[in-house]
């Protein structure tokens, strides 16, 4: 027996090496941020067999290369009337810093900027749940959901009863979940919905019968569009837990509600998703209804990023953002992991004398990537960022006002994981109402918030850094 293992070594070992060489002979032929390269691998050369198991599932870079066919989804779409073209926006009578978000939107997504859109910023998730459903009631043609957990619970069952109801009605209703994100939905919640006649697709299912290979690619979105009239977006998922609570406390979560022409991207982006997992095109002009016109005089860019798109599109937009502050960025985030780009902007932005404030919650549901978001604490104090932790509750919202000029509102959290292999989804909404609404909520966060001192962070343990720093390492894998 000795002897047959000893040959299966000598015969295994010589191809497991070759074909680690090949991966990262790959890895780096991909030209990747160094640090991320060097990550991987450490992983494949330290960790025997498991090493190539997690590049497989984790590691594979899709930026730039077609996980779905895209042919065709161009026709998807329909542009609207009021949609501001690159001409007008270079001419536009807006602040330089406007202009040239809005731009690099347009060319790195095709993001569309639309003028004169109804904003509702929602940052009660309770009163949420009501507005939305409210809105549900009252759809007279379609109804198209989208979101990265829906839950058998109180929450979910309240509107799969809704979404049963109106199908009866007539009203024609969509829905996609992500597979791994709603990982506990049961059989019997979804076969109820499609035996009233819903169509109900799952985004990149995964297992034995569909294989693993897409199982890091999650569809992180969170969207509702009623009769190409009404748009919802944010972070907000549907599960009790953002009315209820759980182990962390409630959840304090911030949606945007829209009315009038930016709706009509919140659609493309559900109908492209649509047609990349169902295959079918829907492009009906009764799904791009002419859009009611407000008396507002802002404009809004929705813009999507996957690990299929050619370029990080709403990393490229935040950067901006920050990097065009004059004179304050409030951020919001459950998760703080970000890439170096992030990381210099905001440290460039406060030692250049903007208000730079950064929110994240005391309490985390995934212990190791808050240890890695406290080992950039110090660092970004040293530069000036005022770094708040929200207390007794869990903070899930993410957004960022800037300058009483930009609000992001979104599904991307400031983290490695969002900008580079989720599908995500962000409203950029240029609006000066819009952006002293959030800086209020901002504010009234930080009643429940305490400001980390630079001196007193300075006296954690060594146990903790280390911890802190073990767990950065892998922020380039997370």
């Amino acid at each position: 027996m000795d002897a047959v293992l000893d040959i299966i070594y000598k015969v295994l070992t010589p191809f497991y090496i070759y074909v680690v060489v090949m991966v990262i002979l790959v890895i780096l032929s991909e030209n990747r941020n160094p640090v991320k390269t060097l990550a991987w691998i450490c992983v494949l050369t330290l960790l025997p067999l498991l090493g190539l198991v997690l590049y497989y599932f984790f590691g594979r870079d899709l930026r730039g290369k077609k996980i779905f066919s895209h042919k065709n989804t161009d026709a998807l779409y329909v542009a609207p009337t009021n949609a501001i073209s690159t001409q007008q926006i270079k001419h536009a009578d807006l602040p330089s810093s406007v202009r040239k978000s809005m731009l690099l939107l347009k060319s790195n997504s095709g993001a569309i900027p639309y003028e004169n859109s109804n904003i509702e910023p929602l940052v009660e998730c309770k009163n949420t749940f009501e507005r939305m459903f409210l809105d549900i009631e009252q759809a007279k043609d379609h109804i198209h959901i989208e979101f990265f957990i829906l839950a058998d619970d109180e929450i979910g069952n309240r509107l799969r009863r809704l979404l049963i109801k109106k199908a009866k009605e007539g009203v024609r209703v969509r829905v996609i979940y992500d597979y791994v994100g709603s990982y506990n939905l049961s059989e019997a919640y979804v076969k109820s919905m499609k035996n009233a006649g819903i169509y109900v697709v799952t985004y990149l299912p995964v297992g034995l019968r569909f294989g693993f290979g897409k199982i890091n690619w999650r569809n992180h979105r969170k969207i509702i569009v009623l009769d190409g009239r009404i748009g919802y977006t944010g972070g907000v998922n549907i599960a009790d837990r953002y009315v209820t609570g759980n182990r962390l406390g409630s959840w304090r979560d911030t949606m945007v509600r829209i009315e009038g022409a930016a709706v009509q991207g919140l659609q493309k982006v559900f109908l492209t998703d649509w047609y990349l997992v169902e295959g079918k095109q829907i492009n009906a002009p009764k799904y791009y209804p002419k859009p009611q016109q407000f008396d507002t005089h802002n404009v809004v860019q929705i813009v999507m990023s996957g690990p299929d798109t050619e370029w990080p599109t709403i990393l490229h937009g935040i950067v901006s953002a920050i990097s065009n502050a004059t004179k304050y960025i409030y951020i919001q985030s459950p998760y703080f992991v970000p890439p170096e780009s992030i990381l210099n902007a905001l440290e460039t932005a406060a030692l250049g004398g903007v208000d730079v404030r950064l929110m994240i919650p005391r309490k985390s549901d995934t212990p190791v990537v808050a240890a890695a978001s406290c080992s950039y604490f110090q660092r970004l104090m040293k530069s000036g960022v005022h770094v708040l932790f929200y207390n007794n509750n869990f903070l899930h919202s993410k957004t960022i006002v800037v300058d009483d000029q930009l609000t992001i509102i979104g599904s991307a959290n400031m983290d490695n994981r969002s900008y580079e292999q989720n599908f995500e989804v962000a409203a950029f909404i240029y609006d000066e109402v819009t952006a002293k609404q959030l800086q209020q909520a901002f504010r009234q966060d930080m009643t429940q918030c305490d400001l980390l001192s630079l001196s007193h962070w300075q006296t954690r343990s060594h146990w903790k850094r280390f911890i802190e720093s073990a767990a950065r390492l892998l922020s380039p894998l997370m």
